[in-house]
């Protein structure tokens, strides 16, 4: 594809509107509206949807699901669109850019929202989302290998850093597979989606290898402490 200055505003345009997508924070939204003040000054002090689940309740942990997958859907249709209305040609190559410059863009946001103080949750719904427009299949491994490892120690954060891992080496089968040769360009920048990811866990596996993790529970939920 040549890059022209539409193109560009375009790609820019999309990235502006995904960082603010992703900005827009459901679990702190959520909490309020069930009058339970700031998600972020109880539990884990995260704002994401397992904290909401722990401390919250179900229903609010659903509706954090729904809006926080949402975003990541919204925000690489939008970029979509703009390019079937503006008739950008686009080869896979271009798309992927496209695709995945946005994808990070609401990661982005939801990691370091401008709304809330740039305090924002993990990101792994968001990327779900996304994921979900991008390579489906990759997404459902995702998912297998969250539930395999969430299911069977009940440690969310271990679930969602063994997807975060699972995420680029899934495309890279999976391109294999689909075009007969490793697509480099959409693995890379899914390793560095999932390498996000991680990142934002690493407190998570601190309390991990020093068996202070929380695990989640769907009895009842806490009140305790921040964890810093």
């Amino acid at each position: 594809m040549e890059w022209t200055i539409t193109s560009t505003l375009i790609l820019a345009v999309g990235i502006i509107v995904a960082y603010l997508l992703g900005s827009i924070n459901f679990a702190i939204i959520v909490t309020r509206l069930f009058k339970k003040g700031d998600i972020r000054d109880y539990g884990s002090g995260n704002a994401g949807m397992t904290n909401v689940l722990r401390t919250v309740g179900k229903t609010a942990a659903l509706l954090t699901l729904i809006g926080d997958f949402s975003k990541g859907i919204l925000s690489v249709l939008f970029v979509r669109l703009l390019i079937l209305l503006f008739h950008i040609p686009t080869d896979i190559s271009a798309l992927v850019i496209f695709d995945y410059l946005v994808a990070f863009a609401a990661l982005i946001g939801h990691l370091f929202p401008v709304f809330y103080g740039f305090k924002g949750g993990k990101g792994i719904l968001v990327s779900a989302g996304a994921m979900l427009i991008l390579s489906p299949w990759a997404l459902l491994c995702c998912f297998v290998v969250f539930m395999l490892f969430a299911a069977t120690t009940r440690y969310i954060s271990l679930g969602s850093i063994a997807a975060g891992v699972t995420y680029p080496i899934a495309n890279l089968f999976l391109t294999w597979m689909q075009y007969g040769a490793v697509h480099w360009l959409e693995v890379i920048l899914s390793a560095l989606i999932g390498a996000l990811v991680i990142f934002m866990h690493r407190a998570n596996i601190k309390r991990l290898l020093s068996g202070t993790e929380s695990k989640v529970s769907f009895k009842k939920k806490t009140t305790e402490p921040n964890k810093q």
